[in-house]
C-alpha cells in the first residue's frame, strides 16, 4: 500500500467513524468532536487525493476541511 493509500484509508476512516457515531446519536453535528473528526478525516482525505493527483476530489476535501474548521473554530466562539 502507497502513502498516498494509507492516508485516504485513515482519512476516510475517520470521516466514518464521525457518521456512524452520529447515526449512533453519540455525537451531534455541532459537536466539538464531530466537527474535529471531519476536519482532520476530510484533510487526510485531501492530502490522499493530491498525492495521487485526483483533483476532483481535492477541491472536495479541501472545502470539506475549510467548512468542518470553521464550523469547529465557531464553537469557541459559542461557549
Amino acid at each position: 500500500m502507497s502513502w498516498g493509500e494509507l492516508i485516504g484509508t485513515l482519512g476516510v476512516s475517520i470521516l466514518l467513524l464521525a457518521f456512524a457515531l452520529n447515526l449512533a446519536n453519540k455525537l451531534d453535528t455541532d459537536s466539538r468532536t464531530y466537527l474535529l473528526l471531519n476536519s482532520v478525516g476530510a484533510a487526510l482525505a485531501g492530502i490522499s487525493s493530491y498525492l495521487i493527483s485526483f483533483w476532483p476530489f481535492v477541491v472536495l476535501e479541501g472545502v470539506w476541511t475549510i467548512s468542518s474548521l470553521l464550523m469547529y473554530l465557531r464553537t469557541f466562539r459559542r461557549a
